[in-house]
């Protein structure tokens, strides 16, 4: 259709224009919208080799773009499933500092051969820049000794992702696949955020690199093959049913998080 106004149309192409100029590490300094929760094991398969012992790094951050890192308060939450049934692990934790925020860890060791999934349910975090309050439940499984039972395991979390691939000896380019769930019910069309841990050996080339977007299906479901070997957190985003309180006594959305990571490794 052509433009019945000349000077408009040339004022629109000289503003596209305009922005085509900003420099992509101006459009990068922007503050991410995307937040994750790290919940990251030294190892996600235990052997011979690695021995018994792990230690766990509880972080919320940006993982692609490296940070920054938030503050974060004490977890509601940390615990471990395994088939004796669930531990708390609230005792173990050790306050740290990274980036001058304050984080946490944790060291575990495992007794038996099996699948031990480790989770958190963080204290809520309030997002003025978004306007809600921030809670995402997180999860990551670790196998020990080839048990390589268990890892389908559900935590019970409000909002989780069910992993309808086993979430370890994953290849760089293998595809995972997972099932959003509320309640235990699966959650048609749910938004699922991607991002890989970068380890400074990749920089986005413009904003929508850094966090990859997608949505389940009619089911719940959703796939996405992991390019790259490494650390990959996958977040189901959903609105929460009831508002919570922020620091300033208002009522506000909250949003859910159902957060599961995997590793990937180069073949």
């Amino acid at each position: 259709m052509t433009d019945q106004n000349p000077i408009a149309h040339r004022l629109r192409l000289l503003s596209f224009a305009t922005a085509a100029l900003v420099p992509t590490s101006l459009m990068l300094s922007y503050p991410a919208e995307a937040h994750f929760l790290e919940l990251i094991p030294s190892h996600e398969v235990l052997d011979a080799e690695t021995g018994r012992s792990l230690t766990l790094d509880l972080t919320f951050t940006h993982p692609m773009e490296r940070g920054p890192v938030m503050p974060m308060a004490a977890p509601a939450e940390v615990g471990v499933l395994t088939a004796d049934g669930r531990e708390d692990l609230s005792g173990s934790l050790k306050q740290v500092e990274r980036d001058g925020e304050p984080a946490y860890s944790l060291d575990y060791e495992v007794t038996e051969p099996g699948d031990y999934l480790f989770f958190a349910e963080p204290a809520p975090y309030w997002e003025p820049a978004e306007g809600v309050m921030i809670v995402h439940y997180t999860k990551t499984v670790v196998d020990a000794f080839g048990a390589e039972t268990g890892w389908d395991r559900m935590v019970g979390f409000p909002v989780e992702i069910e992993p309808l691939v086993r979430p370890y000896g994953l290849w760089a380019g293998n595809l995972f696949t997972g099932v959003v769930k509320r309640d235990g019910e699966p959650v048609p069309f749910a938004t699922v955020e991607v991002e890989w841990r970068n380890d400074g050996s990749v920089e986005p080339p413009a904003a929508p690199f850094v966090t990859q977007v997608l949505k389940a299906d009619a089911n719940g479901v959703f796939s996405y093959a992991m390019p790259r070997a490494g650390w990959w957190g996958f977040a189901a985003l959903l609105e929460g049913e009831e508002p919570m309180t922020n620091p300033d006594g208002e009522q506000v959305p909250v949003e859910q998080g159902a957060l599961i990571w995997v590793r990937t490794r180069a073949m």
